[in-house]
């Protein structure tokens, strides 16, 4: 086991100076991963504390048995976060393409709405427009307010955090393939609503809109959805 595998193994067993350790040899590592987001409107000492934050999260998801490099496995979750905090602050711009695609997909919404006499779902905006439905989702979520995995939701007030676990982030999970392999068992509306609201980050509202179904169905169904996986993944 190398030194990096052993200061992981104490960091989960709850070993504050193999965490220390672990975030000082990496510091190269996750300045590098930092830079690359410098000029678009966070300062850079914030940047690499956003990367350090990815940084504990790869500790916490990263398991010893993948078979791949700690590194490998940490920069795309320090990217993430630095992405996340840019996105939510509204400092990533949407690329034109994603715009244009958007402004066509919400004219199509509003046409079949006036010809149809109600909220159109994803598959028929999908058809009229021509793009496939990840196509859709991926431009509303580029353009949708995204909801934190801490906003409260749902009749009882539960959040993301909560119906999972308190040291796995949504990211992490999503990425095991026993979860992905679990979410493909939920029925079909279910799934569809657990990845327009985890993987690509859509709002309830935005995502009773898809589906053409209320946001109180929404809730309902990823509530279920929700303790199905949980019960699933035990």
């Amino acid at each position: 086991m190398s030194r990096t595998e052993e200061l992981i193994a104490k960091s989960k067993a709850g070993d504050k100076k193999a965490v220390d350790a672990l975030v000082s040899e990496n510091s190269g590592l996750i300045w590098s991963v930092a830079r690359r987001f410098l000029g678009r409107g966070a300062e850079a000492d914030d940047l690499y504390q956003l990367g350090c934050l990815g940084f504990l999260k790869a500790i916490d998801g990263f398991d010893l048995n993948y078979g791949t490099q700690f590194s490998t496995y940490a920069v795309p979750k320090i990217a993430g976060e630095i992405r996340r905090f840019l996105r939510d602050d509204g400092a990533v711009k949407v690329s034109r393409g994603i715009k244009e695609r958007a402004a066509t997909i919400k004219t199509v919404r509003n046409q079949l709405l006036h010809t149809l006499g109600r909220e159109p779902t994803i598959n028929e905006i999908a058809e009229k427009s021509g793009f496939t439905i990840e196509e859709i989702a991926t431009a509303e979520t580029a353009t949708a307010t995204v909801e934190s995995m801490q906003q409260e939701s749902g009749e009882d007030g539960f959040t993301l955090e909560n119906i999972l676990t308190d040291t796995e982030t949504e990211d992490v999970l999503l990425e095991k393939i026993s979860l992905r392999q679990a979410i493909s068992r939920l029925a079909e509306r279910e799934e569809q609503v657990i990845r327009l609201r985890y993987f690509h980050g859509l709002t309830q509202e935005r995502v009773s809109k898809v589906l053409g179904v209320s946001q109180v169905q929404v809730s309902r169904i990823e509530k279920k959805a929700l303790q199905r996986l949980k019960d699933m993944m035990k």
